[in-house]
C-alpha cells in the first residue's frame, strides 16, 4: 500500500494554553517553506457538536471556514500561518463523533453489533483524519485538544496510537508539548512536570518522538540531555520553545532549534530536495519589530473581557499595521459603556469631548444578542460625526445602517428586528431567498458568499476588483424596503449579492473611512497579505493620527 500523506500528531501536557495550536501552525509553516503541501486539523474533546452555540466567554472566537464550518479558533492560527484555506472537516469534536456513530447505529450500519468506544468511536476518529489525506497532501498535522491526563481525550489518544499501526511507523510522528517551569527561588528549571506528562502519555501507549519544551528561558544543553535520557528521545528531538514577543516569531525560533529537520527525518521526507526558504517570513518579522509609527484602534465589543473572542479581528488589525509599518495599540471598549463615556464628555456648549476622540480608528465587530447594541450604534454615530475612521463587521454594518437611518434618513427608532421586534422601521430584518421579510428561525448565512462591488467606491478601490468572496456568519440582512431611503440619506451601497438582493458592503462618500461589511473579512487576513479593508482602515487611521493634535486623553483606564 502506498501512503500518500504523512501525519504529525501534536499533544500537550502539564497545562493547557501552552500553545499547541501555535506550535503546530509554526511547524506547518516551516514544512510549507520547504515546498511541502500541508493541511491541518484539530481534534477537540468537548461534547458540543461545534463551538457555534458556545458562549464566547466560554470558548473564545468561532472561526468560520470557506464551506461554513463553525470551528475552533486554532484553525484561524493554522490558516494564517500556512496560508491555506481549511474546511469544516478540519475540526472534529467528541460531540460530532458520537453523533455520527449513533446515527450509523440507528441506520443499522453496524449490523446489530454492540457499539463501543473501541473500535467504533476510535475508527470514526481515524476516518476523519484519514479523509484529510490525499496524493496532493504531503503532511497532515493534527492537534489533539486538551491535556494528556484529561479523561475526555482518552479516545483520541487511543485513536492516534492505533494510527501508527494502521499507516506504518515511518508515516507518523508524535510531537508532545510540555511545560518546563523556571523556579526563581531555586534558580533552576524543573523537568519533573515533563517527565510525569511523558509517563502519562506512555501509559496510553504513545512514546513521543519529539518533545517541545515551553519555558520563559532557553533550556541549557544539560537540561535537554536530562529530558532526553529520562523521556527516551534523542537529544536533538528535545526542542526549546521560549516565550516570544510576537507569535509570528515562533516559526523562526523553532527553525533555529531544528524542529522541521527533526520531523522531516522521522517521516522520511525528502529534505535534500526541499531546501527551506524563510526569506519572506523573516521580512515579515522584521516589519513586526520595526514599526515607524503607532495608531490607537478602539474595538467596541460585547466580549472585550476575553480578547480571544475577537482573535481574528485583532490579528487582522495587526496585519494592517505590518503593511503600513505601524504598531497597533488596541483599546478594548465595552459597548455597554459607550453611552456613559459620551455623556461624561458632554460640554456646556453641547459639544462632546470624548475618550473616543483619542482613537485613531474604530472597529465595531460582530456579535449576537441585544446587550451593548445601543452602545455600538452610539459609537458608529460618533465616528461618523467626528470623522473617525470606522470599520463595521457583520453586526457592525447593521448598527451603522441603524445610525444612518435614525440620524440622516429621519427614521425615528429605526432598528434591527433582532433587537426590537416592534420597531416601526426594521431597517435590518430576516430575509428569505426572494428578499421578503419573514422569520427564518435558526437559519444562518454561513461560509463563503460572492459579492459584486461598485467601481470607484472605497470598498471597490480597496479590493481592486468587481467580484469578491467573503465568509459570513449571520441571520439578519439590510431590509431592501429601506434601501432607497438610506441611499437618499447618503449611504453608499458599495457591494451587493450578485442578484442585487442583499447588501454586502456600505460606506459614506464624504467620510475618511466609514465602511461596513456584512461579512467577516478578518477570517481571510494573512500576516504577509493584510486584508484590504483592514489595510485601508489602518491607512486612514495613520492619516488621522498625523493630521490631528497629539492625544489629549488616555484610554488605559478602559482598556
Amino acid at each position: 500500500m502506498v501512503i500518500a500523506s504523512k501525519y504529525v500528531f501534536v499533544t500537550g501536557g502539564v497545562s493547557s494554553s501552552l500553545g499547541k495550536g501555535l506550535t503546530a501552525a509554526s511547524l506547518g509553516r516551516l514544512l510549507k517553506a520547504r515546498g511541502f503541501k500541508v493541511t491541518m486539523c484539530k481534534l477537540d474533546p468537548y461534547i458540543n457538536v461545534d463551538p457555534g452555540t458556545m458562549n464566547p466567554f466560554e470558548h473564545g472566537e468561532v472561526f468560520v471556514t470557506e464551506d461554513g464550518g463553525e470551528t475552533d479558533l486554532d484553525l484561524g492560527h493554522y490558516e494564517r500561518f500556512i496560508d491555506e484555506n481549511l474546511y469544516r472537516n478540519s475540526n472534529t469534536t467528541t460531540g460530532s463523533i458520537y453523533s455520527s456513530v449513533i446515527a450509523k447505529e440507528r441506520r443499522g450500519d453496524y449490523l446489530g453489533k454492540t457499539v463501543q468506544v473501541i473500535p467504533h468511536i476510535t475508527d470514526e476518529i481515524k476516518e476523519r483524519v484519514k479523509k484529510l489525506a490525499s496524493e496532493e497532501i504531503d503532511v497532515v498535522i493534527c492537534e489533539v485538544g486538551g491535556t494528556v491526563g484529561d479523561i475526555e481525550i482518552v479516545p483520541f489518544l487511543e485513536s492516534i496510537r492505533q494510527f501508527r499501526r494502521d499507516v506504518g511507523k515511518d508515516n507518523v510522528c508524535y510531537l508532545h508539548l510540555t511545560l518546563v517551569p523556571y523556579l526563581a527561588p531555586s534558580g533552576e528549571h524543573k523537568t519533573k512536570p515533563t517527565q510525569h506528562s511523558v509517563t502519562e502519555l506512555r501509559s496510553r501507549g504513545i512514546q513521543p518522538d519529539v518533545i517541545v519544551c515551553r519555558s520563559d528561558q532557553t533550556l541549557p544543553s544539560g537540561l535537554k540531555r536530562k529530558i532526553s535520557l529520562l523521556c527516551d528521545v534523542p537529544i536533538e528531538a528535545v526542542v526549546s520553545a521560549v516565550d516570544a514577543a510576537s507569535i509570528y516569531e515562533i516559526p523562526l525560533a523553532l527553525y533555529d532549534e531544528g524542529l522541521d529537520t527533526i520531523v522531516g527525518k522521522l517521516l522520511h521526507l525528502d529534505l535534500e530536495n526541499h531546501p527551506i526558504d524563510l526569506s519572506s517570513w523573516r521580512n515579515l518579522v522584521d516589519r513586526v519589530y520595526s514599526p515607524s509609527k503607532s495608531v490607537k484602534i478602539g474595538v467596541i465589543g460585547k466580549y472585550v473581557n476575553l480578547p480571544d473572542a475577537y482573535l481574528s479581528v485583532t490579528e487582522a488589525l495587526r496585519h494592517g499595521g505590518f503593511h503600513h509599518g505601524a504598531s497597533i495599540d488596541i483599546k478594548w471598549i465595552q459597548a455597554e459603556t459607550v453611552s456613559d463615556i459620551l455623556s461624561e464628555g458632554l460640554q456646556a456648549d453641547g459639544s462632546v469631548s470624548s475618550l473616543l476622540d483619542s482613537l485613531d480608528g474604530i472597529v465595531i465587530p460582530g456579535g449576537f444578542g441585544e446587550r451593548g447594541v445601543e452602545g455600538k450604534i452610539a459609537a458608529a454615530k460618533y465616528a461618523r460625526e467626528n470623522n473617525i475612521p470606522c470599520l463595521g463587521l457583520c453586526l457592525g454594518l447593521q448598527v451603522m445602517v441603524c445610525d444612518v437611518a435614525r440620524s440622516l434618513a429621519g427614521l425615528k427608532g429605526a432598528n434591527s428586528r433582532e433587537f426590537d421586534p416592534t420597531t416601526l422601521h426594521p431597517v435590518v430584518d430576516l430575509m428569505d431567498e426572494q428578499s421578503d421579510v419573514r422569520d427564518m428561525g435558526g437559519t444562518m448565512r454561513l461560509g463563503s458568499y460572492v459579492a459584486r462591488l461598485t467601481p470607484g467606491t472605497k470598498v471597490g478601490n480597496a479590493y481592486g476588483t468587481e467580484v469578491v468572496s467573503e465568509r459570513h456568519r449571520h441571520r439578519y440582512e439590510v431590509n431592501p424596503k429601506y434601501r432607497s431611503r438610506l441611499e437618499e440619506a447618503g449611504l453608499v451601497l458599495s457591494g451587493t449579492s450578485p442578484d442585487d438582493k442583499l447588501v454586502e458592503f456600505i460606506e459614506l462618500k464624504d467620510h475618511p473611512y466609514f465602511v461596513g461589511t456584512q461579512a467577516h473579512p478578518e477570517f481571510k487576513s494573512r500576516p504577509e497579505r493584510a486584508h484590504p479593508l483592514f489595510r485601508d482602515l489602518i491607512g486612514a487611521a495613520i492619516e488621522r493620527a498625523e493630521d490631528r493634535a497629539p492625544h489629549l486623553l488616555d484610554l488605559d483606564s478602559i482598556s
